[in-house]
């Protein structure tokens, strides 16, 4: 072959090379190849080209690892997902760098992923406390309060004198308004650790919530001895809200947002302290703050989607009341707010058949058979409304009888639990 035909094919091959793999081709590669010289660079960079295109070497698994691990310990969560991500591709069995990879992506608030790595690693490792908290701190993140429970619960078995499952699970059950079993859970500990003020604060606040307030005012001298503090300020605001003494009770809650804005609750405690002085307005501000800070506050989420649904924002209104129900799932008040927006955006076979189960569980729950019987008219099924107007007015009649009873003082039925 002459020097033009080889150089030529040489400059054909390393065109379609360099098309295939992307690199630049200048005009001074592909002519003069008239001296000995130039073919041999034009040979060297095909030989280049050639290496670039071909697959790189398999890394040793082990330096993957060193590199994840030094991501993460470094902060670079990015860079130890995509590392330890690579690794489980060829080791997928390796349920420890799952927990890993699960670790990693929870610190860089994808807790939804990490969740599937957690449950993915508890599949070897069933009886493991560590991940199963992480795994309870991811649901927890997420306002996945039911599931975190359900986690915590299993830690605090395995790990009867680790307190950090018993803290997360203690504020679970207040948010979700298990307060009962909030006490159930604090009280010996709260005599085996009287000095643990996040245990004394907890039991203090469940207890309030139950209206068991001379129990609760022990609690509060106990934290008050340590001085002034936001968690002093907000459990004698609280009380004082549960007396109906609304405007020291917005006070104090005031003073506990100046020395903590940050404390969970706080700010919805002190919106409904406002809501019941008549401030609307900063009541709503306050729910914000609220939400700010913890998107998945319950008293938070209801009471916007409240102020939600005057303003005509019921898609709006509607993700909140979902918030609330993620929380407390089954709870009839969000269950109920969850159906009027229905029915205000014209969906009335969904507001009826969410009404009908919800008077069926709450049978004494009035405004909701107001509401069903107005679905029932819109659909125009007459004789069912009328129905649940008749059923209106005998709990109407019942509620009549005994505030009427309350004011003579006569005795009344005990409450049943």
């Amino acid at each position: 072959m002459s020097d033009a035909s080889r150089s030529g094919a040489a400059t054909r091959f390393y065109a379609q090379l360099a098309h295939k793999t992307a690199a630049p081709v200048t005009h001074s590669a592909l002519v003069y190849y008239n001296s000995s010289q130039v073919r041999l660079a034009v040979f060297v960079l095909v030989l280049a080209a050639l290496a670039a295109a071909q697959p790189a070497r398999p890394v040793d698994p082990q330096e993957i690892l060193k590199q994840a691990f030094a991501a993460h310990q470094s902060g670079d969560m990015p860079a130890a997902i995509r590392l330890y991500r690579e690794f489980l591709k060829d080791h997928p069995e390796v349920a420890e760098i799952r927990s890993n990879l699960g670790a990693a992506l929870a610190r860089d608030g994808q807790y939804a992923a990490a969740i599937t790595e957690y449950r993915e690693a508890l599949k070897k490792f069933s009886t493991n406390p560590g991940i199963r908290l992480n795994l309870a701190l991811a649901y927890y993140k997420l306002g996945r309060l039911p599931e975190a429970s359900v986690e915590l619960q299993a830690v605090r078995k395995a790990q009867p004198e680790n307190l950090q499952p018993v803290y997360l699970l203690g504020d679970c059950w207040l948010q979700m308004g298990e307060t009962r079993r909030v006490i159930d859970l604090l009280t010996d500990l709260d005599r085996k650790y009287p000095q643990d003020m996040a245990i004394t604060y907890m039991l203090g606040s469940a207890l309030l919530r139950e209206k068991r307030t001379t129990e609760a005012q022990h609690l509060l001298d106990r934290i008050l001895s340590k001085g002034e503090s936001a968690e002093s300020a907000l459990l004698l605001g609280f009380s004082l809200y549960q007396l109906h003494d609304n405007k020291p009770a917005a006070a104090q809650l005031a003073r506990a947002i100046q020395l903590n804005p940050n404390l969970p609750t706080v700010h919805a405690l002190y919106a409904q302290a406002l809501k019941e002085t008549g401030d609307i307005e900063g009541s709503a501000e306050q729910f914000r703050l609220e939400l700010k800070q913890n998107p998945y506050d319950y008293v938070a989420n209801l009471e916007t989607s409240l102020l939600l649904k005057q303003e005509g924002k019921l898609d709006e209104a509607l993700a909140c009341i979902q918030r609330a129900l993620q929380i407390r799932p089954g709870d009839p008040g969000a269950l109920y707010q969850q159906a009027s927006v229905e029915l205000l955006r014209g969906k009335f076979d969904v507001a009826r058949a969410e009404l009908e189960t919800l008077v069926k569980d709450y049978p004494n729950f009035t405004e909701a058979h107001v509401s069903l019987a107005t679905v029932y008219y819109r659909l125009k099924r007459k004789e069912e409304g009328d129905r649940e107007r008749a059923v209106v007015r005998r709990l109407q009649e019942e509620d009549q009888k005994r505030q009427a009873e309350k004011q003579s003082g006569s005795p009344e039925e005990a409450p049943k639990p």
